[in-house]
């Protein structure tokens, strides 16, 4: 893992699809430990968390793990997700965060010099790619032991350096489970079910 202790870090943080990668591994984020892990390594000006919340149900099992990110060093970056039942009578939230974090990153590149992104979402590998004209490196953590794998290809090619979740996660891992055999949800199609656990 390649890390100056003097570069300025910042992390952005699907949350969605962090969550996804971490149950199909089979263990829960410390999101305490996690950013303490970085820390560790390199001067972490930011650690942004995005997340789509659905504010129709009086309580939202994401409403915990939100509220404490923002109180513990983490600056959150939700919008309202939207409900709806799909073709099978499911129930389903769709919110996507993408917009948000890139412009975010874009932004931030000229105050930075590694963003670490947590995603492997293919749609990520032009803002890396823009985001590295700027002069930043660009570390992808996300995991390819996930059947399917959670990275695409293309995001991990054009990564300055990937990071496998699987690898850095005893680090920061707060329960151990079952690694889910199920195909990863996307976050645009995020069960209710699925939503994070709280603190």
């Amino acid at each position: 893992m390649n890390f100056l202790p003097t570069e300025r870090v910042c992390l952005f943080i699907d949350g969605a699809n962090l969550y996804s990668a971490s149950r199909n591994l089979g263990f829960d984020v410390d999101y305490r430990n996690l950013l303490e892990f970085f820390r560790k390594r390199a001067h972490v000006l930011r650690a942004y968390y995005y997340s789509a919340v659905l504010e129709t149900e009086e309580y939202s099992p994401l409403k915990p793990l939100t509220d404490w990110l923002a109180y513990n060093g983490y600056t959150l970056v939700t919008k309202p997700a939207r409900e709806f039942t799909d073709s099978t009578g499911r129930r389903r939230v769709k919110g996507n965060m993408d917009i948000e974090l890139a412009i975010d990153m874009l932004e931030l590149a000229d105050k930075i010099d590694h963003a670490v992104l947590f995603s492997g979402d293919s749609d990520f590998r032009r803002l890396v790619e823009a985001v590295q004209r700027r002069g930043v490196r660009v570390s992808v953590v996300s995991s390819i032991r996930t059947t399917p794998p959670m990275v695409a290809d293309e995001l991990r090619r054009q990564a300055d350096q990937f990071l496998e979740l699987a690898e850095i996660a005893p680090e920061f891992t707060r329960r151990q489970m079952e690694p889910r055999v199920r195909a990863p949800v996307r976050a645009v199609g995020l069960d209710v079910a699925d939503q994070h656990d709280p603190l």
